[in-house]
């Protein structure tokens, strides 16, 4: 793979006490070290992701964990704008949270879907507590053959580590009608993988990959994440050559 350097956005509101703002460094440094995957980090503030504009031109998006995001509306703009623009896509804990609630407003047509941790209030609920928190939790993942998920994990199994305490619950059936696909799941059968076929590059997970190991070798999924963002980059720079 060549050194092109790929922009990233990092959407998130960043934040010493989150565990995962403190590892993405790490694993940027590994990356290009171990991977010669170049990436060039940009921290967006969830309020400013959702200004027009605000992620156009980045090779890929992660929408990092560290919910209650502090804009709503920003972190599912940022969601909105990758998928539709096919900007590779990473979401993790709230990450992926909001991938799902973007997707069921936006394609399903779901406009008064709500996340419990953002409006408990709401009457109809597609992000809820978990029957039992994951949070500081290791758990198994089954993943699905022939998914994007499985041809980046390279098993059907894995163990992985959570610090959530909400998931999806409704509406997992109209998620799935209109092109979501829901490629891993826990050992009782519970949503822990999205992905979207045809995309470039659309992955969620309900864990976080970033806080695999110490941080010198990045997971998986952060490993394909990356090289899809340096392949963006690469393909932007023949286009405008």
């Amino acid at each position: 793979m060549t050194e092109t350097p790929a922009r990233i956005a990092l959407v998130g509101d960043r934040s010493p006490n989150v565990v995962s703002h403190t590892r993405i460094p790490l694993l940027l440094d590994a990356l290009a070290a171990r991977e010669r995957l170049v990436l060039d980090a940009y921290w967006i503030p969830t309020e400013e992701a959702g200004e027009p504009g605000a992620v156009d031109g980045f090779d890929a998006v992660w929408v990092v964990p560290g919910s209650p995001y502090r804009s709503e509306a920003g972190a599912i703009a940022a969601i909105r704008t990758a998928r539709e623009q096919g900007i590779p896509f990473l979401g993790t804990c709230a990450g992926f949270q909001h991938a799902v609630l973007e997707y069921a407003r936006h394609v399903c047509g779901l406009t008064g879907v709500a996340h419990a941790e953002n409006d408990p209030a709401a009457e109809d609920l597609i992000i809820e507590p978990l029957a039992c928190s994951l949070v500081g939790h290791e758990a198994v993942v089954v993943v699905e053959p022939d998914s994007l998920a499985q041809s980046v994990i390279g098993s059907e199994r894995t163990v992985e580590r959570y610090f959530c305490a909400y998931g999806p619950s409704r509406h997992l059936d109209t998620l799935t009608a209109h092109g979501l696909r829901f490629s891993g799941r826990d050992e009782d059968g519970q949503v822990r993988i999205a992905e979207l076929p045809g995309h470039p590059f659309f992955l969620a997970s309900l864990f976080q990959p970033e806080l695999s190991g110490d941080g010198s070798r990045p997971h998986p999924i952060v490993k394909a994440w990356a090289r899809a963002a340096v392949e963006h980059a690469a393909a932007s720079s023949r286009t405008t050559a």
